[in-house]
Formats: C-alpha cells, structure tokens, sequence
C-alpha cells in the first residue's frame, strides 16, 4: 500500500486495525531499524544475542507538513517481544539519542524490581536473568523528543535484579 497523509483529525467509526503476517517481523540478526519497515509493529526477538539499533531521532520541520516522505519520525514506537530467551540481546541508540523512563523486571508473583534509565544512557541490555529478557518480556520504545527515547516495559528475569540500562 502506498502512504497517505491527511490534514487535520482523522475518524473512523469502525476503528484501524493493525493486523495479519506484515504486522509483525522477526528480528532473526543484528539489525538496524527503520521508521518504514519496524515503526508501529511487533518485533518478535530471535536472536538471543542480537543488537538492534533503532534509528537516530529527527525532529526537523519539514516544509510541508503534510508530506509522507519527511524525515521527522517523533512519536514511532516500536515494540519488542522477546521470544527466544535473551543472553546478551541490545536494544541500541545511536549514541546521541539516549532512554528516558524506565523498565520493570519481574521475578515472580511477589518479586520484581523497576529500574529508571540514567541520563547518559543508550543501551538495553538483557541477558535472561538477572537483567531480564527471559522468552515474553515486552519493551516499548518511543522517539519522545529531540535525542529521547521513551521507554516502558515488563520483562521477566530471575536472580539478584541488576539494571538492564547502560552505556555504550
């Protein structure tokens, strides 16, 4: 399907539905997103050692903003689902862009921890334990801001909970 655009509110009565085989892609190696082919979709990590980079955040005004094809990308999320356990697997910026929020581990019904990302920091990692990404952990990572990504989550770990947040 070819990209559209509109001008001002949008209604649907019936809803959009994102859904069926294009809705979700698997991240089998190491891999750097893009807007056009991972915003707004389920991506099911395959890779227990996978580093994937999301793209730098943009926030210029394009001269139409009404244009499909501008650069600015605020507000793309992108969604990861961890479905092959995780022993080193980076959710990575470009260096620049950097995590704010945070993400809760959860050990067991009466065990879990949240841990808040530093101001420095541009790196996720999950190793299936003790920094969670055991197989059905979910982080949600949204270009929030010039050089912030927002971040929110519930991953399931095992152990002594350590931070999962670091520096490149």
């Amino acid at each position: 399907m070819a990209k559209s655009t509109f001008s001002g509110p949008v209604k649907s009565i019936s809803g959009f539905i994102t859904a069926g085989s294009t809705s979700v892609v698997s991240l089998t190696a190491d891999t750097s997103l893009t807007v056009d082919a991972h915003a707004g979709k389920i991506l099911t990590c395959n890779d227990a050692d996978g580093k994937f980079t999301l793209p730098s955040i943009v926030t210029t005004s394009p001269s139409d903003p009404t244009d499909p094809n501008q650069a600015n990308n605020l507000g793309a999320s992108f969604f990861f689902f961890v479905e092959t356990a995780a022993t080193d697997l980076d959710i990575k910026t470009d260096g620049t862009d950097k995590f704010v929020g945070g993400l809760y581990i959860g050990v067991n019904n009466s065990t879990g921890k949240t841990f808040i990302s530093g101001a420095s920091n541009d790196v996720i990692t999950l190793n299936g334990s003790t920094k969670g990404g055991i197989a059905g952990s979910i982080i949600k990572v949204t270009a929030a801001a010039s050089a912030k990504y927002a971040v929110e989550g519930i991953v399931l770990g095992s152990g002594t909970l350590v931070t999962m947040f670091a520096d490149a």
